[in-house]
């Protein structure tokens, strides 16, 4: 111990070991998907951080881990933007540290059984600060929430709709405070295992008492998902092959045809023809089709992402224009100042135009469906807002076909399950090139899912549902109350600082025998 001791007391040393440390979370999430990795995940990040010589050092060492675990969780980002992966990293990995020192302050050293009571909850809220400031579209979006590791537990979807991800992200870095204070403060166990029976009583009540999605009816929606179509001419192959493959659906009874992001790659209104083959082939199917357009308008100016809906009779006038752009992939933040990352990757060349408003659809014989594009499906008061305009089954339209050999595909799936469980609405994600998948009303997949290898048109039973989550009622309130739980922490922080202060500046009174002593004694 000694030995690695002074090995740390290298800063070099410490930085990296917090970037490698930073990054283990990221295990937890889709290719690995080792769901019950995260709730030890950050152990060692804790230790390290507790064992910092000074607040400033803890700071450096929470940045550092911010850096390896955005690096980790987004390194499918390397082949588009090279340098610039490390760049956003580094700008992201700076939110963790006043992380750091908060994890320091309450479980440095040999603290208190009251002050390790107080970082269960502290610790975690601090965690939530950073997601919800990261949650920006601006800076990236909810992607790599450490909730979201959740999406294939049970339990954890059942709380998804009490609280959303948020509560599982809040619950997820409370059970590794524990751990963590069970492995280095063995003064501070008891309040350890009240925080580890707490969790596992409110996880327990949300698998009793929150309320179940009532399903009392079925949809038939069939997914067309064409593969890898590259070259010059690909936006015409692709959708040559998107309508072979439609074809094969007439006869199955679907309700509904759902085609992937930027399906069609043209503007409809320039090619008429193509509208008309896909008028034609709503009729010999029976089922309107979703698609989704990537392409110069030109009843207006600019490049939009629109997912169309196209009936027997032709479009059917409903139309959701992409409201949140993927930073880097489709417009340049500040491109004036950060143009030049399109010189050193595959960086957007002009920026797409932005939708002002989502929009519910009318796909016929009652059905109301609530469409997102590409990474919009990671926000999610997105499909809250749709589930609460009355959506009845909410639907993505996504394309990760420039990372297909990544974990990014079923990263991106699995988002899905998590939207359905918090809004108690079904899922469907549709992508080009996979994974494509449909989760029900309760965050469970339903039927399934189409590879990255797959081309195929696929169709899917999916039980629609009433009623409203607590987490559609009553939004983000974990994010709130964790917000709360850092003022008041602060506030306490401040008088105590504050009385310390007073009490150093009070001078030494003399008994009557001329001997110094303190007010009080």
């Amino acid at each position: 111990m000694k030995t690695l001791g002074h090995w740390l007391a290298s800063p070099w040393h410490r930085s990296t070991v917090a970037a490698v440390v930073g990054a283990l979370p990221v295990l937890a999430f889709p290719a690995p998907s080792l769901w019950w990795f995260a709730y030890v995940a950050l152990v060692p990040w804790m230790l390290l951080l507790r064992t910092a010589p000074t607040g400033r050092r803890a700071a450096f060492d929470g940045w550092w881990g911010g850096f390896g675990f955005m690096l980790a969780m987004h390194h499918w980002l390397l082949p588009s933007l090279h340098v610039f992966t490390f760049v956003i990293a580094a700008l992201l990995g700076a939110l963790w540290a006043p992380w750091g020192w908060l994890v320091r302050r309450m479980l440095g050293g040999a603290p208190s059984h009251g002050r390790v009571a107080a970082g269960l909850v502290v610790v975690p809220s601090g965690w939530l600060a950073i997601e919800l400031v990261r949650s920006w579209q601006g800076l990236g979006g909810p992607w790599g929430v450490l909730g979201a590791s959740q999406w294939q537990v049970g339990a954890g979807l059942r709380l998804a709709s009490v609280g959303g991800v948020w509560l599982l992200s809040f619950l997820v870095v409370a059970l590794n405070v524990c751990v963590a204070v069970l492995v280095a403060v063995r003064r501070a166990r008891v309040p350890a295992v009240a925080g580890l029976v707490a969790t596992a009583a409110v996880t327990s009540a949300a698998w009793v008492y929150a309320p179940r999605p009532a399903t009392d009816d079925r949809v038939r929606i069939a997914l067309v998902q064409p593969g890898v179509v590259t070259g010059a001419d690909s936006p015409q192959r692709r959708f040559d092959r998107e309508e072979q493959l439609t074809r094969e659906l007439a006869g199955q009874d679907a309700g509904l045809i759902v085609w992937g992001e930027s399906s069609v790659g043209f503007d409809l209104g320039d090619r008429p023809d193509l509208a008309r083959r896909l008028t034609a082939l709503s009729r010999e199917t029976g089922a309107p089709i979703l698609v989704n357009v990537d392409a110069r308008r030109s009843d207006q100016p600019g490049i939009y992402k629109s997912s169309v809906l196209i009936g027997p009779d032709g479009p059917t006038g409903d139309r959701y224009d992409k409201m949140r752009l993927v930073p880097f992939g489709e417009y340049i933040p500040a491109r004036s100042l950060l143009g030049w990352a399109t010189s050193v990757g595959k960086a957007a060349g002009e920026d797409r135009r932005q939708g002002t408003e989502q929009v519910v659809m009318d796909a016929g014989n009652g059905l109301r469906i609530g469409p997102l594009v590409c990474f919009e499906s990671a926000f999610p008061d997105m499909s809250r807002h749709l589930a609460e305009d009355g959506a009845d089954v909410l639907l993505a339209q996504s394309s990760t076909s420039t990372f297909q050999r990544s974990w990014a595909p079923g990263q991106h799936a699995s988002l899905a399950a998590l939207r359905a469980a918090e809004t108690g609405r079904p899922m469907v994600h549709a992508t080009l090139t996979g994974v494509s998948a449909v989760y029900g009303p309760d965050g469970e997949r339903a039927g399934p899912r189409l590879g990255t290898d797959s081309a195929a048109a696929q169709v899917y039973e999916i039980p629609l549902a009433h009623g409203t989550t607590p987490y559609v009622r009553f939004g983000d309130w974990t994010l709130y109350a964790a917000l709360l739980v850092l003022v008041v922490w602060g506030v306490t922080e401040v008088a105590r600082l504050r009385r310390g202060a007073r009490g150093s500046l009070v001078p030494p009174v003399r008994t009557v025998h001329e001997w110094p002593a303190r007010p009080g004694r």
